[in-house]
């Protein structure tokens, strides 16, 4: 039998990181994949795929509606999705190789099939033709990620009636399309199709769009979209769902009467979330213990009941993020080799990549509400910015809540032009418990969108914001 230092199980973001990360600190690694290509969801079905088709369809959108204000005439324009889905598949294909590579450079060892504990030490490993090996393993790290949530009632068929997985595939653009959710797996799918020309329907339980998150956030990215064409249809829910070979019928009530109607559609995108990815791991013949979300348990060292086992990523509690699934992967694989690695959770940015972009980190108005924090707000729209204006993208806004008696920076919440890239800044400051006046002494070149940030914290610091 094969002895590793550390198996991971799962080549999520979380798992092919942790494994690079122990391999370069003299770990012998060992790590379990289930599917052909490495990457997990992130690399295959998630983030990396769904980047490639949100930039094509932006392209489109622009040529189609703001190209002529530029000066710039185009004639016959036209969408090729079997293309753009083309395109994505060459972006995983080489993204997902990236990776292979990586695991042959560190010398870390794949085994293709399902991982599942015989015992806290001993994993078997089920390749698809059904033949098995087995693998012995000082620590473990679970790192199984997670699936998409459909319900029963939804009649959840991969045809009509699909989730994120299916929908990066579809080749033939559909004239409508309901998406149950509206946080952001829905609305960054949903924007894909929208500004493609589908006509696309969100249907939302809660009162406002990505829950969680901002609630001016929330405001603004909803009055960009609407602009987009995509209708919402907050505190609704569906009842059920109904799809044949070539359609499909969403049936909705209103949240709070008996206001009952039916959306008839092409396709139907589940997008309420995703569940932890647990089964089949043999967890009983551990000391693993699960909680009442199926969320693996695990203490402050991410190790779990059992000693020498631990989780990360999805499979845990917290946000499911990539980036904090990677975090995770390191921390652990330093913490295994003696050093005395942390994470700050508060500081692990959310990013949604609609276009205008969302992007947060820290508290947000409400939580600091809850919990009787004095703070104060300062906030600077986009279309102030001469950055802006000369791009075109003028939609959103930032917002920095800063301590009201320390002007420690407590939360930075953007929407607009690049605040995937933009809320670095916002993370890298509040690391270092930066005040708001700090971020605003900064000086930020002209013209750029960064600036948006350095009014909002003006704005945070007795209100002195200078182009507004």
């Amino acid at each position: 039998m094969n002895k590793y230092d550390l198996i991971i199980i799962g080549s999520g973001p979380g798992g092919y990181v942790g494994a690079i990360r122990a391999a370069q600190l003299g770990q012998k690694v060992a790590i379990i994949e289930k599917y052909p290509t490495l990457g997990g969801t992130c690399l295959n079905v998630g983030c990396i795929p769904s980047k490639a088709l949100l930039d094509s369809s932006e392209h489109y959108h622009n040529a189609d509606k703001s190209f002529e204000t530029h000066g710039i005439k185009i004639s016959n324009l036209g969408v090729d999705l079997k293309q753009m889905v083309k395109r994505k598949q060459d972006v995983v294909d080489q993204t997902c190789k990236g990776v292979e590579f990586l695991m042959k450079k560190n010398k870390i060892e794949v085994f293709t099939g399902v991982g599942s504990f015989k015992s806290a030490k001993v994993i078997t490993v089920t390749a698809n033709d059904g033949s098995t090996q087995e693998i012995e393993g000082t620590n473990i790290i679970i790192a199984t990620g997670s699936k998409p949530v459909t319900p029963e009632s939804f009649n959840y068929d991969k045809n009509r009636v699909i989730t994120s997985t299916e929908a990066l595939n579809i080749e033939k653009l559909p004239k409508k399309m309901v998406v149950i959710g509206a946080g952001v797996i829905g609305l960054e799918l949903g924007s894909v199709f929208a500004r493609l020309g589908t006509q696309v329907d969100v249907v939302e339980y809660m009162d406002s769009i990505i829950g969680g998150m901002d609630v001016d956030c929330g405001k603004e990215l909803r009055r960009s979209l609407k602009k987009l064409g995509i209708n919402f249809h907050l505190k609704h829910m569906v009842t059920g769902v109904k799809g044949t070979k070539t359609a499909v019928t969403v049936s909705v009530q209103k949240r709070d009467s008996e206001e009952k109607f039916d959306l008839k559609a092409d396709y139907c995108l589940i997008a309420i979330g995703r569940k932890p990815y647990t089964e089949g791991l043999g967890l009983e013949n551990t000391k693993v213990e699960l909680d009442e979300k199926g969320r693996v348990k695990v203490d402050e060292h991410l190790q779990t009941g059992e000693p020498g086992v631990y989780a990360i990523g999805d499979v845990i509690p917290g946000a499911m993020l990539a980036h904090k699934a990677e975090e995770e992967g390191v921390f652990l694989a330093e913490l295994l080799a003696g050093q005395k690695p942390h994470i700050d959770y508060n500081l692990i940015p959310g990013v949604v990549y609609t276009w205008p972009e969302v992007a947060a980190v820290g508290a947000t108005e409400e939580m600091l509400k809850e919990k009787g924090v004095a703070y104060k707000v300062g906030k600077f729209p986009f279309k102030a910015l001469g950055r802006a204006r000369a791009s075109m993208d003028t939609e959103g806004m930032v917002k920095v809540l800063a301590d009201k008696e320390t002007d420690e920076i407590l939360g930075v919440h953007m929407v607009g032009p690049r605040c995937a890239d933009l809320i670095m800044e916002a993370v890298a400051l509040m690391e270092f418990r930066a005040s708001a006046e700090d971020m605003a002494r900064l000086c930020h070149p002209h013209p750029t969108f960064t600036e948006a940030v350095k009014e909002a914290a003006l704005a945070a610091t007795d209100n002195r914001a200078l182009h507004v």
